[in-house]
């Protein structure tokens, strides 16, 4: 079974896995600026026997390699991302980042490497592929508007019949697999408000117009709107993350930058959201006489995973009984923003989660200067894609 064979094979790759990982670790690259990896991802291609391999897809650096197998069958596309965040590594490892503010702390790099070890491995055995697998090695996840976009506009879905990702989670347990069916992960939205007023003398207020006092009442309404504005059982967070009001203790301020981003799990939930926003933001002129300017931008959308692809991925890592993978479990839903769904709002899929925490040691969630993950978690990726590849292509199919 085909199933089989790649995860013998994977087995005895997985020190390879690990390398690949440490090295992409050490030179991490920020979005829609991967030169070096993508350089790297190219280099290593050309000594697998792929069918084909597309580079600068998207408009960016983005890399597509194509596996087509011995028998027909479906064609399906598994993805990787492989871009970093603009952190100053603090994790001490001996393999930590060599680029200086700039760190992999969110487990792209250990996507890519999984992923090149097992296209290397699909296409030693693509005469027993039923089908064909595109592997898209993704740019700029991290970065609105996201490097989905322009792969799928580039084409890289056309003929698929369904798309697939992984993401590790520091924050889930190493050794198990995480799966959710439907709305699985938050939209996202942000907004920048300009608030105009009138500058003074401290002692004068009467004569000014303080942008901060009206400013500041804006923040406290949008936390209303999760109170008071959704049903309580959606779901949906406002954060305001700057708040530009720096001043002289004795200036009334003349004018506040604010900058807010928003997680809804619905695409009702987004609208929602963002009328009042709109409205607070159209209030403050009436309430405090000041000017607003508000740029308000939707970008990743809900990631939903389809049921039928989502309960063959469960089927598909049970049937595999991959031996590091001691369950296959439900996950709640997740509130980061990805923009794998972008491809799942083209083409059924599902998008789950290998657990990543380290043990026997303190573990950091993503995003932060110390994120690590347990470097067992890479083969498990492997083999779980691996399982999917095998579900898909394992066997004639219509």
């Amino acid at each position: 079974m085909l199933t089989a064979e790649l995860m013998k094979r994977l087995d005895e790759k997985e020190q390879r896995i690990i390398d690949i990982r440490r090295h992409l670790h050490e030179h991490p690259e920020l979005s829609f600026e991967e030169e070096e990896t993508a350089a790297y991802i190219e280099e290593f291609y050309k000594e697998v026997p792929v069918d084909s391999v597309e580079t600068n897809v998207g408009g960016h650096r983005g890399i597509v390699a194509t596996i087509k197998g011995g028998r027909p069958g479906k064609t399906i596309a598994i993805r990787a991302d492989f871009d970093a965040l603009p952190i100053q590594e603090e994790t001490d490892l001996p393999f930590a980042s060599k680029n200086e503010g700039v760190m992999h702390a969110c487990g792209h790099d250990g996507h890519t490497a999984y992923m090149l070890i097992l296209a290397e491995t699909l296409a030693e055995l693509k005469d027993q592929l039923a089908g064909t697998v595109k592997v898209i090695h993704q740019p700029a996840e991290e970065m609105p508007p996201g490097g989905a976009i322009g792969m799928i506009q580039a084409g890289v879905l056309e003929g698929v019949d369904a798309v697939f990702g992984i993401h590790v989670m520091s924050t889930m347990k190493t050794g198990n697999i995480f799966y959710r069916s439907g709305n699985t992960q938050t939209g996202r939205a942000r907004f920048k408000l300009l608030v105009q007023g009138k500058g003074g003398h401290g002692s004068s207020p009467h004569m000014a117009n303080d942008a901060i006092v009206a400013a500041s009442s804006f923040v406290m309404n949008c936390q209303t709107i999760i109170s008071r504005r959704m049903n309580p059982f959606d779901t949906a967070v406002v954060t305001i993350g700057s708040f530009d009001g720096k001043g002289q203790f004795n200036v009334i301020k003349d004018a506040v930058t604010l900058e807010g981003d928003v997680r809804t799990m619905s695409e009702e939930s987004r609208e929602l959201v963002e009328e009042e926003v709109r409205q607070f933001a159209k209030g403050l002129e009436a309430s405090f006489g000041v000017q607003t300017t508000l740029e308000y931008a939707n970008d990743y959308p809900v990631l939903y995973n389809d049921p039928q692809a989502t309960e063959r991925v469960r089927e598909a890592l049970l049937q595999a009984a991959i031996p590091e993978v001691e369950a296959v479990t439900e996950a709640a839903p997740q509130p980061p923003s990805e923009d794998f769904a972008y491809y799942l709002q083209e083409k059924p899929g599902c998008f789950f989660y290998v657990g990543a925490k380290p043990e026997g040691k303190q573990w950091y969630p993503h995003h932060h200067p110390k994120f690590e993950i347990d470097e067992k978690s890479l083969l498990i990726s492997a083999k779980a894609m691996a399982a999917v590849v095998g579900a898909y292509c394992g066997k004639d199919e219509s």
